[in-house]
């Protein structure tokens, strides 16, 4: 339930109404917009009188929200939600290239890919430390030494980075990273996702190969709930019955999510398409569809890549996807 309060209601007010609220057992999450107050009401509204709501001075409207997912809903939080990190914004306007190496592999191959990329207009850096591979016998990252590379290559660069996360009993070593990742095996894992909750850090969530938009925004709920409201949305494409492409990416999730939920979403071409060539031409349909920015996978020998080599691009490829986002996000007017 949301109850929308006057224009030129007071604090004093708007505290006597929350601590009302609060007595009838419910949460209370707080929206201050430009023109309104959006007091979202989280818990068993089933009891409460809506009619004796809309009759107060101070209040507005009150509607009723069928959807399961509250902290993470539009109509909860109107304006979208912009998350900064290292200076770095990403949503409500502000669009975001993350570039980077499937997996960090050596110190020379991320400090000399980071300082290409950040040329190229990345405004921030990706690389896996921990991956999750379908093989065991595959590479399974360097794990904290990877870490502390991409924090080498971040004191280099200035960039924030972003690394994926397989563990919460991992956390401790990811005090530094800017940006948690949590990849799309791992969206349903609850557990992790309430223990991110209770972080300060910024999440990027990426859908799973198989999971409904629904079940993606409930993941970012059980995040939201813990009470880290900082979270972006990623696309990486879905498994469908095409075989030519490593998945399909779901361009229609863009649009879609920007009407259920206020949270950024940024679109990953490289793990949703599998071929490298079809990066830039997906790369600028996300930018035209409206996409809040792009993480895209950058190697600087993709043949000799241990990771999703056949996905990745050159440094100069890269620079060159960045130019055509660019003049797509000039041609709608972003």
């Amino acid at each position: 339930m949301i109850a929308v309060l006057k224009q030129g209601v007071t604090e004093k007010q708007r505290d006597s109404l929350i601590s009302w609220f609060e007595t009838l057992g419910l949460s209370v999450h707080i929206s201050e917009g430009e023109f309104h107050t959006v007091l979202g009401l989280i818990g068993d509204t089933s009891k409460v009188d809506t009619e004796l709501i809309e009759g107060l001075d101070i209040v507005e409207t009150v509607t009723r929200i069928s959807d399961p997912f509250k902290s993470a809903n539009r109509k909860f939080h109107p304006d979208d939600t912009v998350v900064e990190v290292g200076g770095v914004k990403i949503g409500g306007g502000n669009f975001a290239m993350i570039a980077g190496p499937c997996s960090v592999e050596s110190h020379d191959q991320i400090i000399e890919i980071a300082k290409s990329v950040h040329e190229s207009g990345a405004a921030m850096l990706r690389g896996g430390a921990f991956k999750p591979r379908t093989s065991p016998y595959d590479f399974q990252g360097l794990h904290a030494d990877g870490i502390e590379l991409l924090l080498e290559a971040k004191k280099i660069t200035g960039m924030p980075i972003v690394t994926e996360i397989m563990n919460a009993n991992h956390l401790p070593l990811f005090e530094h990273v800017d940006v948690i990742q949590v990849g799309a095996r791992n969206m349903q894992n609850f557990e992790l996702l309430k223990e991110l909750g209770r972080t300060d850090k910024v999440i990027l969530l990426k859908r799973g190969l198989a999971n409904t938009l629904k079940e993606l925004l409930m993941s970012a709920e059980y995040i939201m709930a813990g009470g880290n409201e900082k979270v972006i949305l990623c696309e990486r494409g879905i498994r469908t019955f095409e075989t030519y492409t490593r998945n399909t990416l779901d361009l229609s999730a863009v649009p879609m999510l920007h009407e259920l939920t206020h949270l950024p979403v940024v679109i990953d071409p490289s793990h949703a398409t599998g071929v490298s060539r079809l990066v830039k031409p997906m790369a600028m349909a996300a930018a035209a569809c409206g996409a809040d920015g792009l993480i895209i996978e950058v190697h600087n020998n993709p043949a000799k890549a241990l990771c999703d080599g056949p996905q990745s691009l050159l440094p100069e490829q890269f620079a060159d996807v960045a130019r055509s986002v660019m003049t797509i996000r000039e041609a709608i007017g972003k």
